[in-house]
């Protein structure tokens, strides 16, 4: 009996030691643990959303029509229309998944400039803390970047011209809403939520389980805040 208590107790003893709270990592273990997590996170989800038919092949992140285009669209189906508004889907998505492959030196920057400050608060904070603090720090240099290769894609579709020619008209006097009155900026827009999307999905996933996680540290880090 004595042994089988000091067996129980061992145990008992080996678990606690193991349980870590945030307080019992150090300010190093935080911002490495954190790095590597939002590094894997940010990778992952551009190389997801970065491949053929990325966007368009996924419900959640694929861009539709403009609202004040998907207004008209049956009309526009109706007068043989049709082909002409699915390129520009295509073409819209497409768009975002060559300027998406451009992403992740700028979410591998704000990660090498994360402050020990930063990598508490993300590890502390909601399910998305860490998608946030990326839409806080690259979101303009991304838009940056994406709009010129969204403009390249979408040169091509007639249709995206001749929106942008009566959507810019339009805006002027209020019936559309100013920041979907050039398709290019639209584009530009609905990748960047795409990718945060992607990213925060990622960023649930180890949190939910950071056993799963590749690296030790990583596993340590979330599983404390676990």
């Amino acid at each position: 009996m004595l042994k089988r208590l000091a067996f129980v107790a061992s145990i008992a003893f080996a678990g606690s030691a193991h349980a870590l709270s945030v307080a019992d990592l150090t300010n190093q273990e935080t911002v490495q643990g954190l790095k590597e997590a939002l590094a894997h996170g940010a990778g992952k989800a551009v190389a997801q959303l970065g491949t053929t038919n990325g966007f368009l092949g996924n419900a959640k992140v694929k861009i539709p029509l403009p609202e004040s285009l998907q207004r008209v669209e049956h009309v526009m189906r109706v007068v043989g229309m049709g082909k002409q508004a699915d390129e520009l889907v295509t073409s819209m998505n497409h768009a975002a998944e060559m300027a998406v492959k451009e992403a992740e030196p700028l979410l591998v920057d704000a990660v090498k400039k994360m402050s020990v400050q930063d990598a508490k608060g993300i590890l502390t904070g909601g399910d998305d803390a860490a998608t946030q603090y990326f839409r806080r720090t690259t979101s303009d240099g991304l838009t940056k970047k994406f709009l010129p290769i969204v403009k390249q894609m979408t040169a091509k579709v007639n249709l995206a011209q001749l929106y942008n020619q009566y959507a810019g008209q339009a805006a002027k006097f209020g019936v559309i809403d100013a920041k979907d009155a050039n398709i290019d900026d639209y584009v530009t827009r609905k990748a960047l939520d795409g990718l945060y999307l992607v990213i925060a999905e990622q960023e649930r996933a180890i949190r939910k389980d950071p056993v799963g996680a590749a690296s030790k540290i990583v596993q340590k880090v979330f599983g404390a805040v676990k």
